[in-house]
């Protein structure tokens, strides 16, 4: 799966501002989500375990809201403006993994 989506990534018609590779383990994970939130960029959220990080929660459930005729998203304790063409991608090295149905109803799994 990282693969394929890096290899789509690199196609400018997809990705047209680039992507960002993360790992939860990153210490500027959340600033590389903000940015990506801001700018339109893809990023991809690798190794992820059977639980989630709570930060991930707004973008997971696509809590966007009209601040000044502008669509914004609240991350952490900053609020950033969205841009229409980010897109999140996670995925994870477990063979088999088990997600709670509280994660399930918020993405979409593909088995690769």
């Amino acid at each position: 799966a990282n693969r394929y989506i890096r290899a789509m990534a690199k196609d400018v018609s997809f990705a047209v501002n680039g992507m960002d590779v993360v790992k939860l383990s990153d210490k500027n994970f959340l600033r590389t989500l903000e940015n990506g939130v801001q700018f339109g960029r893809w990023v991809l959220l690798e190794n992820i375990l059977e639980t989630l990080d709570a930060a991930l929660e707004p973008i997971l459930l696509q809590q966007k809201f009209k601040q000044g005729g502008q669509e914004m998203m609240k991350i952490g304790d900053n609020v950033i403006p969205y841009n229409d063409i980010f897109k999140f991608f996670m995925t994870t090295k477990l063979a088999n993994p088990h997600y709670a149905p509280e994660v399930q109803v918020k993405v979409s799994l593909l088995n690769f």
